[in-house]
């Protein structure tokens, strides 16, 4: 059902990665995810700046960036709406066993002390070599 999207963006300010692209990557996540479908709206950039404490020119370039690659058109007067999701499966897969033992597995690593830092680590190396020699279309 489309409307208004329920998805916030959050900022790390110390994670090295530019506030725009955070949004970007934050905006696909929730696309592959199925937290996004088509037509619904993004978050004012007015919406977000309240929410985050950012510049509106970084979510405006965030939003121009989506817009580039497709996923997002803006709506003069309207907003910005969604025009297309990402990941063939990832979304329908949203509530599988799969993401249930990768959420079991998240908090059995919080229960032995890891925090968020260590877990990106440690997954981003076991992706990194499951998908060893493969190009990002």
């Amino acid at each position: 059902m489309a409307g208004s999207a329920s998805v916030e963006f959050r900022i790390d300010r110390r994670s090295g990665i530019a506030t725009y692209l955070q949004i970007v990557q934050q905006t696909k996540q929730a696309l592959r995810l199925g937290v996004l479908e088509p037509g619904d709206r993004l978050p004012t950039a007015r919406e977000v700046v309240e929410a985050t404490a950012i510049n509106p020119n970084t979510v405006l370039k965030a939003y121009r960036e989506l817009e580039r690659e497709g996923l997002v058109e803006a709506r003069r007067g309207l907003g910005t709406f969604v025009r297309r999701t990402l990941g063939g499966g990832a979304a329908a897969a949203a509530d599988t066993p799969l993401r249930s033992a990768l959420a079991d597995w998240v908090g059995q690593a919080r229960d032995a002390g890891w925090d968020r830092d260590d877990m990106s680590a440690l997954f981003s190396t076991l992706l990194d070599s499951a998908f060893e020699g493969e190009t990002n279309a």
